[in-house]
């Protein structure tokens, strides 16, 4: 079987909405085994399904749902989650820093197919010299010099790069969330309840999905991958997730 790739740049915050809600969070979906945010592949899918106009072809690419038929079918191209890549942070030292590390490029490499070192942590294309600070913590120590990142970079608009261990990614990437706060007013403007807090994948991160062509295509796995490629082509500036009404969600599709 093969992979093949859709990279998303986030254009606006993105919020997929999850199970989680504790006190006045409400939380957005996140990998069960990683806790790391995530796009599931449902939403994907639902979001490209619904932009196909034709019956006939929404049904061969995606097959039907309940209520447009007898029984369920299956379509020929199957669609996989949204994993994350790079992941910007905001820094004293450099403005903004993307960050990344093994887990995530490994398992990049993995669905990709090329043959690549993954860099060890602390690896980067900034100055080794001098200390990169990140939000709270400052690097100072054991920086690498990263000759070929421009590898493992799918995206013009990421220039300051770096690699960290995977404990220490997971926490900078939690602290770097979208948080908005809400209120609920009254007819008289006064505050009801207390405050709630939506998180989001921050704007510029870096995202992917795989995607591929299903059993049920049979002999027409090459048409089915053109006609997949078309829809893409025609929605390279795409809507996913949540809130569409505050500007939520748009990502800018490209592929290699």
């Amino acid at each position: 079987m093969s992979f093949h790739l859709v990279y998303l740049t986030l254009l606006t915050p993105l919020h997929t909405g999850g199970t989680t809600q504790e006190g006045n969070l409400l939380g957005i979906a996140r990998e069960a085994h990683t806790n790391l945010p995530y796009i599931p592949s449902s939403t994907i899918r639902g979001k490209l399904r619904a932009s196909v106009a034709e019956k006939e072809l929404k049904f061969e690419l995606f097959g039907n749902e309940i209520g447009e038929g007898d029984q369920l079918t299956q379509g020929s191209i199957w669609i996989g989650d949204g994993s994350l890549l790079w992941v910007p942070v905001a820094s004293l030292s450099h403005g903004v820093v993307w960050i990344s590390c093994p887990l995530l490029l490994k398992r990049w490499l993995r669905l990709s197919g090329q043959k690549l070192q993954v860099p060890e942590p602390y690896s980067t294309n900034l100055e080794t010299n001098r200390p990169i600070y990140l939000k709270d913590a400052i690097l100072k120590n054991g920086l690498k010099k990263w000759e070929n990142w421009q590898s493992f970079v799918k995206s013009s608009s990421i220039s300051r790069v770096l690699v960290l261990p995977d404990q220490h990614c997971a926490t900078l990437i939690q602290m770097s969330l979208w948080r908005q706060v809400k209120v609920k007013l009254s007819e008289h403007k006064v505050v009801e309840g207390g405050f709630r807090y939506e998180e989001a994948i921050p704007p510029d991160s870096l995202m992917y999905f795989t995607w591929g062509v299903t059993a049920q295509a049979n002999g027409s796995s090459q048409e089915a991958v053109e006609q997949f490629q078309k829809l893409l082509q025609k929605n390279q500036l795409l809507q996913i997730g949540g809130q569409e009404s505050l500007g939520r969600g748009f990502v800018e599709l490209s592929w290699n």
